[in-house]
């Protein structure tokens, strides 16, 4: 018997953590530079195509009705433009949940402001890390090293407020998948389905 998908998505993001982790052993290490940046780079590609695989589980049906061969797709920017096409709304969308002035509310969904990794910066982010998987050609400008020293810190905060309470819209499905990355209680990601009451 197959898993539910949002078990499916959680077990991927379980996965985005413990390749965040890798990303942040290799910042702290002392190897060299490029080693390190090159290393850091395959994590954040392999992380956005996992990202991306998670929106690809949360829409599968839509998506497998629409393009036949989905489970060969790989390349995340071309994943993420055939999903938009199914549903605009596929990308995760970031959250703080404040208290709730409603009485019998415990909490309220608030977007998070623009300090995310978005949609955009997804698709830039992959081609940039995309440059560090090749050996330089000695003819060429070089890789920029410093850019990505710079640039790395910036993708992974971004990478964690996109990621760290965040909402699942599915196609054609008035209700929403609410993701926590961990919660107080353990280190585990958790989920949860939100439906609109029944009339």
């Amino acid at each position: 018997m197959s898993e539910p998908d949002i078990v499916q998505y959680s077990k991927l993001m379980e996965q985005v953590k413990w390749r965040m982790r890798i990303i942040n052993l290799f910042l702290s290490s002392s190897l060299d530079q490029p080693s390190v940046l090159e290393s850091v780079g395959l994590q954040f590609r392999k992380i956005l195509e996992v990202v991306a695989f998670g929106s690809l589980v949360a829409n599968r049906d839509a998506y497998s009705m629409v393009y036949g061969g989905f489970a060969k797709d790989w390349n995340a920017g071309e994943l993420m433009k055939r999903l938009e096409r199914v549903n605009p709304d596929f990308y995760p969308k970031p959250i703080i949940e404040l208290p709730s002035d409603k009485q019998g509310v415990k909490s309220k969904f608030v977007l998070r402001g623009p300090d995310y990794l978005s949609k955009q910066d997804f698709v830039e982010v992959y081609g940039r890390c995309g440059v560090l998987m090749h050996a330089a050609n000695p003819f060429g400008s070089g890789t920029d090293y410093s850019y990505y020293e710079q640039r790395v810190p910036i993708w992974l905060s971004q990478l964690v407020n996109l990621l760290s309470a965040h909402e699942i819209r599915l196609v054609n499905e008035p209700g929403l998948w609410l993701i926590h990355m961990q919660e107080e209680q353990d280190d585990n990601v958790h989920y949860y389905v939100f439906e609109p009451p029944s009339a």
